[in-house]
């Protein structure tokens, strides 16, 4: 899992073998070392809610989507076009959380697929 931030915007961009298992309940995570000052973990997961969560603290970050959008992006693949949503805040300094599965993966495994089954 990528996990990119840029201000208020935040991606989280995984391959298809991560997606397998996040559609089979399993979580996914990442995690980046700041040197010797921290870690900062980012944990994925899918479940029946119908907006995503983020949960978590500075150096844990936990992040819940509906899988019924996980799975109806799943269908589309390979699609460049990902899942998005608004994350309000109290402040209103809303998150913008993006969601991709890597295109250029699922349009890799298409095209094996596609060999594969010419040749038998």
């Amino acid at each position: 899992m990528k996990v990119q931030l840029d201000g208020q915007q935040l991606r989280l961009r995984i391959d298809e073998d991560e997606l397998a298992r996040l559609l089979t309940g399993d979580a996914v995570a990442a995690q980046t070392r700041f040197g010797d000052r921290f870690i900062v973990h980012a944990t994925l997961q899918v479940d029946d809610r119908v907006a995503p969560m983020l949960d978590g603290d500075i150096e844990d970050w936990r992040f819940i989507l509906p899988e019924s959008d996980v799975r109806a992006l799943a269908a589309r693949l390979p699609t460049r076009d990902g899942l998005g949503w608004t994350l309000p805040s109290a402040d209103g300094a809303a998150l913008e959380l993006r969601f991709d599965v890597d295109v250029r993966d699922s349009a890799r495994r298409l095209r094996d697929r596609k060999h594969s089954e010419r040749g038998s």
